[in-house]
């Protein structure tokens, strides 16, 4: 080696000697430093079932990392429990929490110089976090998802926790005694794993397998079972593959795969909070979608799941059936999925299909035959109007009539709304309008299962329309429109809704509109005065300075 080469060598040496000393301390040895480090961002946590698995998932990973010739470097990130949050002020930090995991993996991953991470988690805002992140970084990554939860069981009936929000709404309405909701309570979630149905949780976990950053039959397992673990340690070895193929995720995340995974979302009947997070997702990757494709998209592709919440099936039931590669068969089958995308194995979904039947078996009926869907369009509809210009999203799986003209019931916070569910003051043909619960409003937009749980454990699911500018969990149904934009913060229409107006929800006409004189709505809108921040110090704070409409993603960057 000539003098200066040698020396040029020495000196790099040098500057990397400290580096290599703390890497040393943490297990690293003289034959490690050629080999490439892998993240392993872990989501376990015991505050929430769905993350409680986490922890056996991850070191299954680091073990099959360094047995293909990587070095894992494990670091923690956070979750909260929508479940244990819902209904209360600490519901407002669950969709922010979504932006806080983002940033921690970016950070963890960029600062440590990374070659790649594998990302697990559990709960719902787990998936689109870490999703923003690998997109941000363009490093080669798979994601792990913990697994869904088995199903509770009382009285020969599949409980979730859903039942347990339900459940609160027929005990109101004295369709069930104190009893009985102390047992659906202490059934519906028996162990490990995110809610049970095709809630937010499972939807994202498939919407990621459709995309092709996790492995075939991975976001459909239950979270106690030996093939999660088996998963886990089969992704850690896709993985190092992929970091030597640098297959990058940007390779993956492409307008073609973000529509595979809006397919999958519409016939698995999924959560609406997918078009929030893939919003957020497509904005990091450099993706151009906007909320009107989803409407597109729904057009064409029928619901072919029977699946919890407004069907009988849990996700443990879809995975025996075939899970969501046989979805995804039918899809590609019917024209409606496109084959040739990349997928985080190197092959193209196509490929990975080969060997799943065109036609699910005919022993069960979890999965419809195509001639016989449950709905022959997609189940979330955009709406826009005056009452939404920007848009909205609304649910009409399990809804027997997805149009409603009633006159407004109108409340601040879901709070002051709930109240009025229990105190039965609430009547068929109502709309109920919840407002300043949006992203800078509430701040954070906090999902409304319980009012709409009550409603439907009242009885009243099919003749009480409810709108908001907050979100729904995804174990909502019934006649309900989220994500109004622009929201009452800004002074969106829906601030502007006096009690008794007359509004209109028209999934066929796709229409929300709020029925008086454009005069009237222009002198409304000139009195109409903002709202003080309801904080103005720590994350709730940053965040309502921060955040977009609800309409792009809820982003905030």
């Amino acid at each position: 080696m000539p003098d200066n080469k040698r020396s040029q060598a020495i000196t790099q040496g040098a500057k990397r000697a400290p580096n290599r000393a703390m890497l040393r301390a943490v297990g690293f040895s003289d034959d490690d430093f050629n080999k490439p480090i892998i993240g392993v961002a872990n989501g376990f946590s015991t505050i929430t079932p769905c993350n409680m698995g986490l922890n056996d998932l991850a070191i299954n990973a680091e073990t099959a990392l360094r047995k293909s010739g990587a070095m894992p470097q494990m670091f923690g990130t956070i979750t909260v429990s929508d479940g244990i949050s819902m209904g209360t002020e600490g519901m407002k930090y669950s969709l922010v929490s979504r932006e806080v995991i983002a940033d921690s993996i970016e950070t963890a991953v960029q600062a440590e110089s990374m070659d790649g991470v594998i990302a697990i988690g559990g709960c719902d805002k787990n998936m689109p976090g870490a999703m923003i992140a690998i997109a941000r970084m363009n490093l080669p990554a798979i994601f792990v998802y913990g697994g869904t939860i088995k199903p509770g069981h009382y009285k020969g009936k599949d409980l979730t926790i859903v039942s347990a929000f339900e459940a609160v709404g027929q005990h109101s309405a004295n369709k069930i005694d104190d009893e009985e909701l102390l047992q659906v309570e202490r059934n519906a979630c028996p162990g490990a794993g995110s809610c049970g149905g095709m809630f937010t949780a499972n939807t994202m976990s498939s919407a990621i397998e459709a995309m092709g950053m996790s492995l075939p039959n991975s976001s459909t397992m239950s979270a106690i079972d030996d093939e999660k673990g088996e998963s886990a340690s089969r992704s850690a070895e896709v993985l190092v593959n992929a970091v030597k193929q640098q297959i990058l995720p940007l390779d993956i995340i492409t307008r073609k795969s973000i529509e595979n995974a809006i397919a999958v979302i519409m016939a698995v009947g999924g959560s609406t909070n997918a078009v929030l997070h893939l919003l957020a997702i497509t904005h990091s990757a450099n993706v151009d979608l906007t909320i009107d494709d989803f409407e597109e998209i729904r057009g064409k592709v029928p619901v072919i799941c029977d699946l919890k919440p407004s069907g009988r099936y849990v996700t443990a039931d879809l995975h025996e059936a075939g899970g969501i590669p046989q979805v995804m068969k039918m899809l590609l089958a019917h024209g409606l999925l496109h084959g040739d995308c990349l997928t985080i194995s190197g092959q193209t979904v196509a490929e990975t299909l080969a060997d799943v039947p065109e036609i699910p078996r005919a022993d069960q009926d979890v999965i419809r035959q195509w001639d016989n869907p449950m709905y022959a369009q997609g189940h979330l509809a955009i709406l826009k109007g005056n009452l939404a210009v920007e848009g909205c999203v609304a649910k009409i799986s399990g809804v027997k009539n997805p149009q409603i003209i009633g006159p407004a019931r109108v409340f601040e916070s879901e709070e002051t709304c709930m109240a009025a569910i229990l105190e039965r003051k609430i009547k068929p043909g109502d709309v109920v309008v919840i407002r300043y619960e949006g992203p800078k409003g509430g701040p954070g937009m906090r999902e409304m299962l319980s009012p709409t749980s009550a409603l439907i454990g009242e009885g009243l699911g099919d003749s009480v329309g409810l709108i908001t500018d907050g979100r729904f969990s995804g174990g909502t149904y019934g006649m309900v429109v989220g994500h109004v934009a622009p929201e009452a913060f800004v002074g969106g229409t829906i601030a502007l809704v006096q009690e008794g107006d007359s509004i209109t929800i028209d999934a066929h006409k796709r229409l929300l509109q709020l029925n008086i004189s454009e005069d009237e709505l222009s002198r409304r809108r000139a009195a109409w005065k903002p709202q003080d921040p309801r904080y103005t110090r720590g994350v709730l704070a940053k965040y309502a300075r921060l955040v977009s409409s609800a309409s792009v993603g809820a982003i905030t960057d």
